[in-house]
């Protein structure tokens, strides 16, 4: 359950991707799963879903064993924690999303996070071209050389300026969130049948990215009722996401997956309405999303 965007960063090197399901109590990478897993790993990527970090600590003990890196996919879990440590500083590296929509934004772009100097230095490097000496180390204007292969990665100066007065109102910003996240979970929960996903388990702490309320698996209440009912009462939504990746038409056909190879996944694509709690809603604004929701919900059930 993620962005395609995850598996395909591991395609466009020329490796392969090999996906396990997640546990329905978390939507999070099935740690269980991931133990049971046989045969050799070079990198083993959690995605943080919406925001709740995975169980790093049972995902920390299986790269160990295996000689694995991990890499965090952050992309939703600005803020979030893990114990007393922030997301995106547990594996080797985490990679954030700044896209518009994100607890924060620099119109595009995102960010990579190591504690590795090495790692930091060659990512440095290859996010512009590969130049030997950036513009500040260049004995002569205009004088480099290139040892390695690099990208055109490079934030823009409005992109940066962007960035950072954004970051003055993150902390304002996720304060929003979780008073959004807990007027809105203060109504859904009152609701027979639908399944929420915690803001908080075990060690970790959500960054409230936004509310996943999961219709039951029977399909007993249909999603397009509900969607439908939303929009009646001009409340915007969306799914957080269309399908597990492997079953996505370009995975699935390249390396033969199938439907009912990832039960919770499936059962999440197909039954989930994903609800806002961001900064744009006050108090107010979140509990009308869930009497409407609650509404909707009605409705589809009859």
């Amino acid at each position: 359950m993620t962005h395609v965007a995850t598996a395909h960063s591991v395609e466009l090197v020329g490796a392969e991707p090999v996906f396990i399901d997640v546990d329905p109590a978390t939507g999070n990478m099935d740690p269980a799963a991931l133990e049971a897993g046989e045969g050799p790993l070079a990198v083993i990527m959690p995605v943080h879903y919406l925001g709740l970090p995975c169980d790093m600590d049972r995902i920390l003990a299986v790269a160990q064993k295996k000689g694995a890196f991990v890499l965090e996919d952050c992309a939703l879990a600005v803020d979030a924690t893990w114990g007393d440590q922030k997301a995106g500083t547990l594996g080797l590296a985490g990679s954030f999303s700044f896209y518009p929509v994100k607890h924060m934004t620099s119109i595009e772009g995102g960010m990579v996070t190591t504690n590795d100097p090495a790692l930091a230095h060659e990512l440095r490097r290859r996010r512009a071209f590969g130049y030997n000496r950036a513009l500040g180390e260049r004995t002569r204007p205009g004088l480099y050389d290139v040892d390695i292969l690099g990208m055109n990665y490079r934030m823009s100066e409005v992109e940066a300026a962007v960035g950072l007065a954004q970051l003055t109102h993150l902390d304002d910003f996720m304060a929003d969130r979780s008073r959004n996240d807990a007027a809105l979970r203060a109504i859904l929960t009152r609701i027979d049948g639908l399944t929420l996903f915690p803001d908080t388990h075990g060690k970790a702490t959500s960054s409230h990215y936004c509310i996943n309320a999961v219709l039951p698996r029977d399909g007993s209440v249909s999603r397009d009722r509900v969607v439908d009912g939303l929009n009646a009462r001009k409340i915007g939504s969306s799914v957080h996401y269309p399908g597990p990746v492997p079953l996505f038409t370009y995975y699935s056909q390249k390396y033969g997956y199938k439907a009912g190879q990832f039960p919770v996944a499936e059962w999440l694509a197909d039954q989930t309405i994903s609800l806002p709690v961001g900064p744009h809603l006050t108090r107010g604004d979140a509990e009308r999303v869930g009497n409407a929701f609650q509404e909707a919900y009605s409705e589809a059930s009859r």
